[in-house]
């Protein structure tokens, strides 16, 4: 399968419009205490029919070790008390931070929360070494999507200010992912 990875980037938090809530019953909360359970959880209701399969690997002590990484965060939307998607920040070098995963369990796209929670999860990059003594202020947040991800993804980047800054066309072999269960997709 061919596959189209674009990088974009933030130099400032001048360009990104606040986006509010959807509705009063949609809410934004750190996950504050990193849990592999929770995180993996994520990762496969919200990539499971969009191909996400980097983590699927990953043994508990691994998913222990990313997350417990200063400068890592995990944001969760909710709705009604129920988990819509997720935003996971990574502090890198020298004020950098990479919005490493973002997305939408599928019940939940389409219902104006992921601009919302896109929005957000940037400002909390941007504000990132605040809660983190030793980090430096962030100067660059950036992130990558591809052509297996949303019909609206790209979309959403730069409507939130975003630029594209590189272009990568790759084979990639066929995946089949789980989802958050065997069958969960089919």
């Amino acid at each position: 399968m061919r596959v189209t990875t674009w990088s974009l980037e933030q130099t400032s938090p001048d360009g990104l419009p606040a986006v509010p809530a959807p509705s009063e019953h949609v809410t934004v909360v750190r996950a504050e205490t990193p849990s592999p359970e929770f995180s993996r959880f994520l990762y496969t209701a919200v990539g499971g029919d969009i191909l996400w399969t980097d983590r699927l690997a990953l043994t508990y002590a691994q998913w222990q070790e990313t997350l417990g990484r200063p400068g890592t965060e995990t944001w969760v939307a909710y709705e009604k008390g129920t988990p819509a998607g997720y935003v996971e920040l990574q502090a890198q070098p020298e004020g950098v931070v990479e919005i490493a995963y973002f997305g939408l369990i599928p019940a939940f796209r389409g219902r104006r929360i992921g601009g919302h929670l896109l929005s957000y999860g940037t400002a909390r990059a941007w504000d990132l070494a605040d809660r983190w003594p030793g980090l430096p202020p962030t100067e660059r947040v950036w992130l990558h999507t591809c052509s297996k991800d949303g019909e609206h993804a790209m979309d959403n980047y730069l409507r939130r200010g975003f630029t594209l800054f590189d272009t990568k066309v790759e084979e990639e072999p066929d995946a089949v992912t789980p989802g958050p269960w065997a069958g969960a997709h089919d």
